[in-house]
């Protein structure tokens, strides 16, 4: 089968377009020391790391570390309406769980469906056992603050919050995109399960560009609104925070998710130590020529400071071109 002339591998290359291959290669293993993948593989200890660093988390209410703890989880949630439960070392959403109220004994689910009490013990021995984490090993329960959407976002995701994922290379912010939930995904702002990608503009923390399962579109099928409405507000503030892990992690390339809650203000979700290259497909532009402009800029042994690298980056790679 002859394959589409815009994904032939010498147009790829000259849109500067980063494969698999060399994202593995030039950047994973050149920038992200194996001994510092426990800093963003264990979400707990994600947490206490940037927590000691002063960056914006998610609250922790509480761990389930130990099966006889099961027992005791209800009355230490009692003061808690709604929170998540998500395992310290899964990937790709698996093993999260959102309850957003109660009704009697039961929990709520976001669609409304009530969890009995049974249900979420049998989750967290589940979490505990492994069944959600990398590699199958014994694992965690984390049970954090529940994020709400702050305006005007709150409006434009289909049952799920919305998150920003910003790539960051040497402690450089170079991409951006925004993901939406769908009823496609599930309520889930995942994007090879049908959520949509939207391309930010690193300048402005505007919509640029948008994509679902690959495809261009212009506006949400659940919502409606239009993509060219979107303005990310805070967007400094985002940018700062997903520079900032730079120093947190010590891993040079590195996929920061991060959100913005009604209550709290924008805040750090999670860390990848190998995050995606759909960030490209959701922004209509290649990857490749933005890391190499960061290599270029980033000498010396020192970096410079957080502020200083978003600033670079606001200017190097805006939309506008300036």
């Amino acid at each position: 089968m002859k394959l589409p002339e815009w994904i032939h591998p010498r147009i790829l290359r000259e849109r500067g377009v980063l494969g698999i291959n060399a994202r593995n290669h030039r950047f994973i293993q050149e920038h992200n020391p194996r001994r510092l993948y426990p800093r963003v593989d264990d979400k707990l200890f994600t947490k206490r790391l940037a927590m000691e660093a002063g960056i914006a988390i998610p609250p922790l209410y509480g761990t389930v570390e130990f099966h006889h703890q099961i027992r005791g989880f209800h009355d230490r949630m009692a003061a808690h309406d709604s929170f998540v439960i998500k395992p310290a070392r899964g990937a790709g959403g698996n093993g999260v769980m959102v309850l957003v109220g109660r009704n009697g004994g039961d929990y709520l689910k976001t669609n409304g469906k009530p969890v009995p009490r049974a249900q979420i013990e049998r989750h967290l021995a589940n979490i505990l056992s492994g069944l959600h984490s990398l590699g199958g090993h014994l694992d965690r329960a984390i049970i954090e603050h529940r994020v709400r959407s702050a305006p005007p976002l709150d409006t434009v995701s289909f049952q799920g919050v919305p998150d920003v994922r910003v790539l960051v290379f040497k402690g450089y912010p170079v991409m951006a995109m925004l993901r939406l939930s769908t009823s496609l995904s599930d309520g889930r702002a995942n994007l090879h399960q049908g959520a949509i990608g939207v391309g930010l503009d690193i300048a402005t923390g505007r919509a640029i560009h948008a994509t679902c399962r690959n495809r261009i579109v212009t506006e949400h099928p659940d919502t409606g609104m239009a993509f060219t409405d979107i303005a990310l507000p805070d967007w400094p503030t985002l940018l700062l925070l997903a520079a900032r892990c730079y120093e947190l992690t010590g891993l040079g390339y590195l996929g920061v998710d991060l959100v913005i809650d009604a209550e709290k203000g924008p805040l750090v979700l999670e860390l990848n130590a190998r995050p995606g290259l759909s960030i490209q497909i959701a922004c209509g532009q290649g990857l490749l020529p933005r890391l190499q402009t960061v290599e270029r800029e980033a000498t010396g042994i020192f970096p410079k400071p957080a502020e200083a690298r978003v600033a670079f980056a606001a200017d190097a790679f805006a939309a506008d071109g300036r």
